[in-house]
């Protein structure tokens, strides 16, 4: 380094209020709500990310010479892989039974959140370049020093992997759904992209949800009250007790969501008989719409398309924003628009033989991957152009 101003020193937070949100929120970037300062510190302080649930808080923050924070990773040692949508778990199994502790592990990541974004985090100002290869080494070192057996970025845009990768860090694909805005000025210019026969079959589930009686409200900011959020966390309950045996945020959660980020929500509620019956859970970034959760208390047909997909583009598109990113899996999104994209996770592994046979596996897996992508990218129900 050429002198001590442009020392850059990395330390282990055991929570994310150690730091001030706003240095935090200046390394995080506007865009992603994920990976702010408010949003990690309510899933800590609901207690939905602990040590206690398997998501101990292990974040890196970086300083320079002069004490100012120019870098961040939200990190956590991990107990288990549950709550992530890139699965290891074969990995673990196979490790433990060659004899050695998978867990705990140092994890990268938003809990419960498949939603990509940045993970070096570097303020503005700051030498990203240096303030990332810091980082790095600092995730090696902790690794190194807790004795985990590995430690995994998850969901990373494509210049961290790029960097996690070229440090020696295994890099591996996925896939997801989201859609782009081309400039659409209203939902019915964006269904004339598509094909009449994709166009027709939106239009008539839109019109069946519409005539079922079901009314849908979108509502974000001080639109948001306790009754939508009651309703909304009994409707995650029902959806996380089918899929997953359990929901892993609680209600306390969206309690400090909606008081600390409200600005950020967009809360798609559907309303039957004067009851709330659904709902669908967005977050809102600079230029992007994320969809996160969703659950209903009975069946109805279609409305969970309506809710989580058309609703978003509607938003979308009055908002001129971007694109609208719907989360993982989840092939059916491909006919309502919603394309196939890469998207990528970094992993380092301590143990020589068990990570030359991931090594391996992971040589595999990627050209399968690259194929799946490109296989569904030809199922596009975009009108080809002439």
């Amino acid at each position: 380094m050429p002198d001590g101003k442009d020392a850059i020193t990395v330390k282990v937070l055991t929570g994310v209020g150690e730091v001030d949100q706003q240095d935090w929120d200046a390394c995080a970037g506007p865009d992603n709500p994920f990976l702010s300062h408010a949003f990690l510190l309510a899933l800590e302080e609901s207690g939905s990310a602990t040590a206690k649930t398997g998501w101990r808080p292990s974040h890196l923050a970086a300083f320079d010479g002069t004490g100012r924070m120019v870098g961040a990773v939200p990190a956590y040692l991990k107990s288990h892989s549950q709550g992530e949508y890139v699965f290891d778990h074969a990995w673990a199994n196979a490790f433990e039974r060659a004899g050695g502790d998978y867990y705990p592990k140092l994890q990268v990541a938003v809990p419960f959140t498949p939603v990509p974004g940045p993970r070096l985090l570097a303020a503005p100002g700051a030498r990203a370049g240096a303030v990332a290869d810091a980082l790095v080494s600092a995730l090696e070192q902790v690794a190194d020093r807790y004795g985990v057996s590995s430690a995994h970025v998850t969901f990373p845009h494509k210049p961290d992997w790029d960097r996690l990768v070229e440090a020696g860090w295994l890099g591996r694909l996925g896939v997801q759904y989201h859609w782009h805005n081309r400039g659409y000025g209203s939902f019915d210019e964006f269904l004339e992209a598509l094909n009449s026969r994709k166009r027709k079959a939106i239009r008539k589930e839109r019109r069946e949800v519409a005539e079922s009686g079901v009314r849908l409200h979108t509502l974000t900011g001080d639109d948001l009250k306790p009754e939508h959020w009651d309703a909304f966390h009994r409707f995650y309950l029902d959806t996380a007790d089918r899929k997953w045996g359990g929901g892993y945020l609680n209600r306390r959660f969206f309690d400090l969501l909606g008081q600390t980020m409200a600005d950020r929500v967009v809360l798609v509620m559907c309303e039957d008989g004067g009851e709330w019956v659904a709902g669908a859970l967005n977050l809102l970034g600079d230029d992007a719409l994320y969809g996160r959760n969703w659950g209903s208390d009975g069946r109805y047909r279609f409305l969970h398309f309506e809710a989580c997909y058309y609703r978003a583009l509607d938003f979308a598109i009055e908002r001129r924003l971007a694109r609208v990113e719907a989360g993982a899996q989840g092939e059916h999104k491909i006919q309502r628009g919603y394309l196939p994209v890469p998207t990528y996770s970094a992993h380092w592994l301590a143990d020589p033989g068990f990570r030359r046979a991931v090594d391996r596996y992971l040589a595999q897996e990627r050209p399968a991957i690259e194929a799946e992508i490109d296989g569904l990218g030809e199922l596009s129900p975009y009108r080809k152009e002439e």
